[in-house]
């Protein structure tokens, strides 16, 4: 089993949209940690999450 990491969240109302959630994630690939982002509804933010081992 796995659980998700959040390594950081970003507003989804802000005017550049999922952009600065997916540049945060491209960062911390280039730095070799898996990172993806996903949209929360109830919170109206973009997590960038990670998977790691439970």
């Amino acid at each position: 089993m796995s659980e998700r990491q959040i390594l950081a969240d970003f507003p989804a109302g802000s005017p550049r949209g999922s952009w600065p959630a997916e540049e945060r994630a491209a960062e911390l690939r280039e730095q070799g940690q898996p990172a993806t982002v996903v949209m929360d509804l109830p919170s109206d933010r973009f997590l960038v999450v990670t998977e790691g081992a439970a």
